[in-house]
């Protein structure tokens, strides 16, 4: 018994099944489809290929086949569309259906016990439980992927296209910037006092000095095909200086008078941005201008001029409007509309609109709509003592286009000068609110040399180029200044935009245009015509243009990582702090329903005389409430701390890659895009912050 109950008891033998045995059941073959027997190649199929699967296999896709270059207006070429394969869940409750079933030895044998439970760790993968991830998903790709270098460009930088295309080409770039080009005066002048003979002969002065800084930046600067003019950064400083407290109570010679102080500005910072390119202090700060910094300031710049915008629009809301939707739909509808090859309405959208809408308010104006019996609309509604004239005036000026006078006042002639207003006042407070803007301006520009060097160049240019670059449009400003064109010259934003549209990087088209523009500025007329606009179809306009400019800078950030939760946080700091940090400083101390002699569009530039910094001293009080107040220094002093300061991987980040100039030096291509002309290089090889 001691023996038997020691023993190990005996295993119970299974049950028998059916004899004999059935054989496991043999997976059929599939019949042969057409496509498999033939060798066919699908596109978009549900059958699983090599190709469709190599972007979810972890295999290396296969070459894509030359085809026409990309467009980015008309977006990406067809691509195959893979079948997606499906859930893990899914998948496998399909193996395990397919999966022939086992064995009778197989049957009984008892489940493996579950694995260990471990704590989640980050070199898990931030999976709980350290459980194995599942198979991803394939990536979709965006719809329309810029290329690093798109070869769409007709012309590049060097190219010589022949006269005729020159001239097309030159007039046509030059044509899609016009409302960049000669909108600011017409803001301007008006805030300034000045009579509409004073806006023409601005404006003529405007041409010149685009021309002349254009040219001075393709042949100097860093040689891109970039246009040089008055930019939309240099216009709300220059708004708070004209509605600065001293200028009030001025009655004659008050736009004469306000330039002067406006031109000694001006000069000021210029020279300190010629100090901060030609020094290399730029090489320096390059290192903390990366497109998450770029993408805000800029965007802040459009975005600071909301409160002009609409409230100039609605004193005669049916033309401002009509405007708009003409703009609109030239620039965003018609835009893959090509007439000739040419896409005509998206080049040409803001002359067309502008015509089209000016020979509507010339057709009511010639037909009566817009006027009221006994009044005029050259009398100053307070001298009407009909209180029907008062009420009428307003829209007597905004709507009909034959109250301004300058078109018939303007000589055929002009030659804009410098010191034409006379000798600039130099004013230490008001230069170094210049000196902090002339910085903005830089950022503004580095982005534009970036992406339009990504369309037209070889390489990237160096950081002495942009240095060099920089140095020049410090230059611009000087000689802007002296002219009296009342902002600054900087590149326009607007560059990019145009390049990628008119399909254009030829910087010898690029001087074409700047040749024609000093040639326009000596006829008087074409400033007078140009300042005969009506108000409210200018506000419109800068409407589109500062939607625009405030699109561009936002599309810098497509050079880092976009779906980052750290960049987005940035940007949207940035901009909503450079909304309300300036609203802030822009109410502080305004009484509600207080009678003001400034317009509610410009009360927000003056708050130099009421912002809540107040030091004891006049001239800081009028410096840090004046800069503060400014929309794009906010986004820019936010995203710059930020975005050094919170860690982030180059590639999220979206780091600007400049070209090396040791390797640059060794290339005759790079060379030949970017060394002065005329061996100039040659003698400036030992200073770094010339480029080459």
């Amino acid at each position: 018994m001691a023996s038997s109950s020691g023993a190990l008891p005996p295993t119970r033998r299974p049950r028998p099944g059916p004899w004999p045995p059935a054989p496991p059941p043999q997976p059929q073959a599939q019949p042969l489809s057409w496509a498999k027997r033939t060798g066919f190649q699908p596109r978009v199929s549900g059958e699983s290929s090599a190709t469709a699967s190599a972007p979810s296999s972890g295999q290396a896709p296969l070459p894509r086949p030359p085809g026409a270059p990309a467009d980015l207006e008309c977006g990406p070429p067809a691509r195959p569309s893979p079948a997606l394969p499906p859930p893990p869940a899914a998948a496998a409750t399909n193996a395990k259906q397919q999966q022939p079933p086992p064995p009778p030895q197989q049957r009984q044998q008892p489940p493996a016990a579950p694995p260990a439970r471990t704590r989640r760790r980050d070199s898990d993968g931030g999976r709980p439980n350290g459980q194995p991830a599942a198979a991803p998903l394939p990536q979709l790709q965006e719809e329309e992927d810029v290329p690093e270098r798109p070869a769409h460009v007709k012309y590049e930088l060097r190219d010589s296209p022949g006269i005729f295309p020159v001239v097309i080409y030159g007039f046509q770039h030059y044509i899609s910037m016009l409302g960049s080009i000669i909108l600011v005066p017409l803001v301007m002048v008006p805030a300034m006092g000045g009579s509409a003979d004073d806006t023409a002969a601005v404006v003529s002065t405007v041409l010149l000095v685009s021309g002349l800084t254009t040219l001075l930046h393709t042949l100097f600067g860093t040689r891109l095909p970039l246009v040089q003019g008055p930019s939309f950064v240099y216009l709300a400083p220059a708004l708070a200086i004209i509605n600065s407290p001293e200028f009030f109570g001025l009655n004659d010679n008050n736009f004469k008078h306000i330039m002067k102080h406006l031109q000694g500005a001006i000069i000021i910072g210029g020279v300190f941005q010629v100090l901060l390119g030609y020094t290399g202090l730029m090489s320096l700060f390059l290192r903390l201008i990366n497109p998450v910094v770029v993408s805000p300031t800029v965007a802040a710049v459009g975005l600071s001029f909301f409160s002009y915008g609409f409230t100039k629009v609605g004193s005669c809301i049916e033309m401002g409007l009509l405007q708009l939707m003409m703009v609109i739909i030239f620039a965003l509808y018609f835009r893959k509309i090509k007439l000739f090859g040419y896409r005509v309405f998206l080049i040409y959208a803001v002359p067309l609109g502008l015509g089209i809408t000016w020979a509507v308010a010339f057709a009511l104006t010639a037909s009566g709509v817009y006027s009221y019996k006994g009044c005029d609309a050259n009398i100053p509604a307070s001298n009407n003592i009909s209180a029907f004239c008062r009420k009428h005036v307003l829209r007597m000026k905004s709507c009909r286009v034959d109250t301004s006078h300058a078109l018939r006042v303007s000589p055929w002639f002009r030659f804009p000068y410098p010191l034409q207003w006379g000798t600039p006042v130099f004013n230490w407070k008001m230069g170094l609110v210049m000196c902090l803007v002339s910085v903005i301006a830089s950022v503004d520009s580095v982005g534009s040399y970036h992406a339009s060097s990504l369309f037209v160049a070889t390489r990237p240019p160096t950081v002495g180029i942009v240095s060099r670059g920089i140095g020049v449009e410090g230059i611009s400003t000087v000689l802007a200044g002296l002219w009296g064109t009342g902002v600054g010259s900087a590149t326009i934003t607007e560059n990019v935009h145009t390049i990628a549209v008119t399909k254009m990087g030829s910087r010898k088209a690029v001087g074409f245009g700047a040749i024609v523009l000093i040639l326009l500025s000596v006829v008087g007329k074409v400033g007078g015509f140009i300042a005969s606009i009506p108000d409210v179809m200018v506000a419109a306009l800068l409407c589109f243009m500062w939607a625009m400019l405030c699109a561009l800078g936002l599309s810098n950030l497509r050079y880092g990582a976009t779906g980052s939760s750290r960049n987005s946080i940035v940007v949207g700091l940035a901009l909503f702090l450079s909304l309300s940090v300036p609203s802030y400083f822009q109410q502080y101390g305004l009484l509600p329903n207080t009678n003001s002699s400034v317009p509610t569009y410009f009360q927000p530039y003056n708050v130099a005389s009421h912002g809540p910094v107040d030091t004891g001293f006049v001239g800081v009080n009028y410096v840090l409430n004046t800069v503060l107040s400014l929309n794009m220094v906010i986004a820019f002093l936010v995203a710059v701390i930020l975005d050094n300061t919170v860690p982030g991987g180059r590639q999220e980040r979206g780091l600007y890659v400049w070209s090396e100039a040791e390797e640059a030096t060794r290339e005759p291509s790079f060379l030949k895009d970017y060394e002065l002309p005329f061996k100039i290089g040659r003698a400036f090889r030992w200073v770094k912050c010339m480029g080459l």
